[in-house]
């Protein structure tokens, strides 16, 4: 009996790194849009407009945006650059679909550029370039795209009529890249109306986003709802000012997120603001102040199960809040980042724990890792990071800046 059992022991324990690879929910590989620049820290003051590219290139020393997978499965291959794919002439690499798309389509923009370059993922170690697309008629500077459950695409436009001219609005594209329909944000009364980001509540037809310009020329109060099946605006709402407040948390609306249950929305602004969007499903939707982050600059957030998490650029943090109930949220776990890291971009693995963060500062030409515990929101900052100071495969030698990451399915 004992040999036996000494066997069993035995095999168990030789299988067991056989099942942790296998567990289900972790991703093989991490994609990262990012641009190649020799001076990843200079300053972008007075260089934010499209009169100032050129300046802006020689200011970063600017080489291609590109696309990068590398190799995020645990062991001694974690971190290897496994593809690498320049695309164009870097301005601004930014904003990535906020997950991969189950089509395995991703967008990707340059926004200073007015590029978007669109990703087949299907093949991670060869990823392709499918097509690349500027203005839609008069919209330009798309910044969010979101996977629609039929196949399409649904992007935000900042601007029309030119780069901060007028508010711009939603472009939907079907999977071969033409354009559905159009739809402007422009509403009398509201001039700084710029789309940021969106969420997409199918159960509810509903398409809620955010408005915030991107070079902060002017600040916007409002929060737009939309109707999914045609994209007809339900409300434009006014974010709730509060005689109490000592700052106006009130102020560009960033990131809605879509919570667990499928139907409820939390929209975060850049401010630290958090608010509950009611009656989503009605034709009279309304916010509701919630919770404030207590920061002064807060950025992109995942929902990993009945948590909200969110990094606190002016915080060097992120943090997690249990919002089970969404109208009393609270803080539940926050990790803290050197004091010269500013955290901006956040990836949640699909079914895992892991989380990726870029950013602003010595964050900038790095990736860091960090995971949460979906019971509890606990987070932990782990020491894994991925260095964008490298030889890189197309010949470019120095740093490049992450930006939009995402985590692969499977």
């Amino acid at each position: 009996m004992k040999k036996a059992m000494s066997c069993c022991l035995l095999l168990l324990v030789l299988t067991l790194p056989l099942i942790a690879e296998a567990a289900p929910g972790s991703s093989h590989y991490l994609f990262v849009w990012a641009m190649e620049a020799q001076h990843p820290h200079a300053s972008t003051l007075m260089l934010d407009t499209p009169a100032d590219l050129a300046a802006r290139r020689t200011a970063f020393g600017l080489g291609n945006d590109f696309l990068a997978v590398f190799d995020v499965r645990p062991g001694p291959a974690f971190g290897k650059l496994v593809a690498m794919l320049p695309v164009g002439e870097a301005v601004q690499a930014h904003h990535t679909n906020y997950a991969e798309p189950s089509n395995d389509v991703l967008y990707a923009n340059d926004w200073l550029g007015n590029s978007t370059y669109v990703f087949d993922l299907r093949d991670p170690l060869h990823p392709r370039l499918l097509r690349k697309f500027g203005s839609v008629g008069a919209f330009g500077y798309p910044h969010s795209f979101v996977y629609l459950a039929n196949g399409n695409t649904l992007a935000t436009f900042q601007y029309s009529g030119g780069f901060n001219h007028a508010a711009g609005g939603l472009v939907e594209f079907d999977p071969q890249g033409r354009v559905v329909r159009t739809v402007s944000a422009e509403v009398p009364g509201h001039p700084d109306i710029r789309p940021y980001s969106l969420s997409v509540v199918a159960n509810s037809d509903r398409v809620v986003t955010g408005s915030a310009d991107m070079m902060a020329a002017q600040v916007s109060h409002v929060v737009q709802v939309w109707r999914l099946s045609d994209l007809k605006l339900i409300k434009t709402m006014q974010l709730p000012p509060a005689p109490d407040w000592i700052y106006d948390t009130a102020t560009d609306s960033s990131e809605p997120r879509v919570l667990a249950d499928g139907k409820t929305v939390l929209v975060p602004t850049f401010n630290c603001g958090l608010f509950l969007v009611r009656n989503l499903a009605s034709d009279k939707p309304t916010l509701q102040h919630v919770y404030d982050f207590g920061y002064r600059m807060c950025e992109v957030p995942v929902v990993a199960g009945d948590f909200l998490v969110e990094t606190m650029q002016s915080g060097h943090a992120i943090v997690s809040l249990d919002v089970h109930d969404p109208e009393h949220p609270h803080e539940v776990s926050r990790v803290l980042l050197p004091p010269d890291e500013y955290p901006h971009w956040l990836a949640l693995e699909p079914d895992g724990d892991r989380l990726a963060i870029t950013g602003y500062g010595a964050l900038a030409a790095k990736v860091r890792f960090a995971t949460i515990d979906r019971r509890t929101g606990k987070l932990t900052l782990e020491p894994d990071t991925i260095n964008f100071t490298r030889a890189w495969p197309d010949g470019w030698k120095g740093s490049a800046m992450p930006h939009g990451a995402v985590f692969s399915n499977r």
